[in-house]
């Protein structure tokens, strides 16, 4: 495996903020990074810092140049592991892109993922974020996965309970408290992931906007694609681009409250979007709380607030990785003043 220098990371952030990795490798297989692992060269790369893994930057706010060696994720290869008569276990590498990877299992008659279309960024990542839409979350659909310890070198497997789910959360996203600890954060690299598509199939449309679709076609019991299409749509409609406006998707996660603390905010903001959550907390809308703010539209430098989308932070040109966290800054203050609810940044900034 080829350690590459100075590589231009702007292609590699959905941003498109433009930095550079002093030191990158792309992991194709995992005989590859094992070989760079027993290379003489590894330790003088990892000395300073961990190893930085890449997937498809759909997830991350780049500040600057990054120093530490970034491991750029590519390992591909989809497949269906087994199949019974409760459900399909289906396979793919952790490069492979996710959308891609949900068309494709529509394709094969393996429904399950169709709430999940149009999230960007690759599979690898799908259970370091916990990724989620319209009812379904990745841990409802999450069987095992492999990766490779980046001490050791050796591989290992997680099952859910393993990983830690949270909202928006998992073990990935936390560093271990010394060699025992829990988190793997900067410790593991996750090479393939199986998910558990159940039989038989039922769709999931407890979603105002999935209601709003059935409501305006007329269609009372969609089918896997059906719900896909209109997923779609509902993004698309929504959400930019990244190949034509750089973003990250949602910059914000929806915070929870509880029932007292929703029911103080509903006495001053009677129209707060809220949602009964299924341990009786509740989770408020962060799009209606910065837009509430008045930040849809509005800026810092080339950074901005989409005017159709007030969750979501974009690059209107030329952005700096210093601008859209100062912005995101900003709608923190306004948000927390307002409403006295702190937002937590959902991108990995570095």
């Amino acid at each position: 495996m080829v350690v590459e220098n100075n590589v231009a990371l702007q292609p590699y952030n959905s941003f498109g903020i433009v930095a550079r990795a002093l030191r990158l490798a792309r992991v194709r297989d995992e005989s590859g990074l094992r070989e760079l692992m027993a290379s003489a060269e590894w330790p003088a790369l990892t000395r300073e810092a961990p190893p930085f893994v890449l997937g498809g930057g759909s997830n991350l706010v780049v500040t600057g140049d990054i120093k530490p060696l970034v491991l750029k994720v590519e390992i591909t290869g989809r497949r269906l592991v087994s199949e019974t008569d409760k459900g399909w276990v289906v396979e793919a590498g952790a490069g492979e892109h996710w959308h891609d990877t949900v068309r494709w299992s529509l394709d094969q008659g393996w429904p399950g993922l169709e709430n999940l279309a149009l999230i960007p960024g690759c599979v690898g990542a799908s259970p370091v974020q916990n990724i989620g839409a319209y009812g379904v979350e990745l841990q409802d659909r999450f069987h095992e996965l492999d990766a490779i310890d980046l001490h050791t070198g050796q591989t290992f497997t997680l099952n859910a309970a393993q990983c830690g789910f949270g909202y928006r959360d998992s073990v990935f996203k936390h560093t271990p408290a010394g060699e025992t600890g829990l988190g793997l954060a900067g410790r593991a690299v996750i090479t393939r992931v199986r998910f558990w598509l159940p039989k038989p199939w039922k769709p999931v449309l407890g979603y105002a906007d999935l209601e709003r679709k059935m409501a305006e076609t007329g269609c009372t019991n969609p089918d896997a694609r059906q719900i896909f299409d209109w997923v779609c749509a509902i993004r698309r409609a929504k959400l930019p681009d990244p190949a034509v406006i750089g973003n990250a998707g949602s910059f914000f996660k929806n915070p929870t409250v509880s029932v007292e603390q929703c029911a103080d905010i509903i006495a001053r903001e009677p129209k707060v979007v809220h949602y009964p959550m299924a341990d009786g907390s509740i989770k408020l809308a962060a799009g209606w709380l910065i837009d509430a703010c008045g930040w849809k539209g509005r800026g810092v430098g080339n950074a901005g607030v989409y005017e159709k989308q007030a969750l979501v932070l974009v690059n209107r040109g030329g952005a700096t990785g210093g601008e859209v966290m100062t912005l995101a800054k900003a709608i923190q203050t306004s948000v927390y003043e307002r409403f006295g609810i702190l937002l937590e940044p959902e991108p990995v900034v570095v």
